[in-house]
């Protein structure tokens, strides 16, 4: 793909997480080449359905927060790697709950997207060496499971109200995940 094209892509993603983490289904792709500073033809062009760019806005958003957790995995502040990553991963989810609403609702069940599945599931890879080198460092506590991770999060994500009562709920959370409070 030329690099202009792969430029207008990458726009249209971005622009298509606003409008549907902010409209859900009434977000429309007219909005989406708008905030993106393209065509409407330029958008179909890269992604012919409504669908298609759903599942490629999904893809996107998972597969940013997986490079950024292999990233921060790579340096040296092991706890303070996998606390920012669930601290994205909680505030970025409002957007990604509305755009996985939003393909469940245009799916055919036997139709499911592999590719964001696999996303997903490269995601949750990264979460968990995240966690391990988080125990290992002894920065995280250490009978945590991924698993139980993934459920806090899903929990955070969808609490409603006030943006300053959710995030002193994550500092309440990570505070429960730290190494002291299961000594």
């Amino acid at each position: 793909m030329r690099s202009d094209a792969q430029a207008n892509r990458d726009r249209v993603l971005a622009a298509a997480e606003e409008v549907f983490g902010e409209s859900g289904k009434a977000g429309s792709t007219e909005e989406v080449a708008r905030r993106a500073g393209v065509g409407i033809g330029t958008v179909f062009r890269h992604f012919p359905t409504k669908q298609l760019l759903v599942e490629a806005t999904i893809v996107r958003h998972l597969s940013l927060l997986t490079d950024t957790a292999r990233t921060r995995g790579e340096g040296g502040e092991a706890g303070a790697a996998f606390r920012m990553t669930f601290r994205e991963m909680v505030s970025g989810a409002p957007a990604k709950l509305a755009l996985v609403a939003l393909l469940e609702e245009s799916t055919d069940p036997a139709g499911a997207t592999n590719e964001v599945e696999s996303a997903a599931s490269v995601l949750r890879d990264a979460v968990e060496v995240l966690l391990s080198r988080g125990q290992q460092a002894g920065e995280v506590r250490a009978d945590a499971t991924v698993d139980e991770v993934y459920v806090l999060i899903r929990a955070l994500a969808n609490a409603r109200g006030d943006r300053a009562v959710v995030d002193r709920a994550v500092d309440i959370v990570l505070d429960g995940l730290s190494p002291r409070r299961c000594e």
